[in-house]
């Protein structure tokens, strides 16, 4: 089993950095192989809403400038996913958002039921905001979201710090022993055993 994680924060040596390879170097002692992708300062796209994906039936994105379609076919093979981003203004990084949106959408079916999480790091204020915004993408497309024993926060500024930050490194390790539980409940009898789903019905208020 696998899991990707995305680090959608522009410095790859930073603490983005730092709390995601935690999250990985306790996965792969509970036997689960990590790969941690970063984004970097090259820019990312955001969807201009041309559906062409859908229309096209794509499964990426129209768009093949950036690292979107690059995440997109490293889910083919992983089990579950994680994005991590520094917190600007309260928020997720610009590419975090335009990242996560492009990509649930024109591969809606590479993502559908696996397990995710998101991480947030922060020099001290609007952490929960910032991890809010990062986790309601997964549960429009039935992605089980993994907790840990608390919101996955981690505080740090200068590059290194957030390994300091004890109660965050643990939070890691904590969230990546949940997410081995649950992918080894879900891969108990080999292939992944998902739920059945309702055809979707959808509900406008405008009549």
């Amino acid at each position: 089993m696998k899991v990707l994680l995305v680090n959608a924060g522009p410095r790859v040596d930073g603490n983005t950095t730092a709390a995601l390879n935690e999250m990985a170097r306790q996965l792969e002692k509970n036997g689960i192989e990590a790969e941690l992708v970063q984004v970097g300062a090259k820019p990312v796209r955001s969807c201009i809403a041309c559906n062409q994906c859908a229309i096209r039936n794509l499964g990426r994105c129209i768009f093949d400038d950036d690292i979107c379609n690059r995440v997109i076919e490293k889910m083919a093979t992983a089990d579950a996913f994680v994005i991590g981003s520094p917190v600007y203004y309260g928020e997720p990084t610009g590419a975090a958002l335009s990242l996560v949106q492009r990509m649930l959408y024109s591969a809606t079916a590479l993502f559908e039921n696996k397990p995710a999480a998101a991480v947030a790091v922060c020099r001290r204020g609007g952490g929960t905001s910032a991890f809010q915004t990062l986790t309601m993408p997964f549960q429009m497309v039935n992605m089980p979201i993994v907790t840990s024993q608390y919101w996955n926060i981690v505080y740090g500024l200068q590059p290194g710090e957030a390994t300091l930050d004890a109660e965050g490194m643990q939070t890691m390790r904590t969230l990546a022993d949940n997410m081995a539980f649950l992918l080894r409940k879900i891969h108990a009898d080999g292939e992944p055993q998902y739920p059945a789903r309702e055809p979707w019905q959808g509900t406008h208020f405008i009549r």
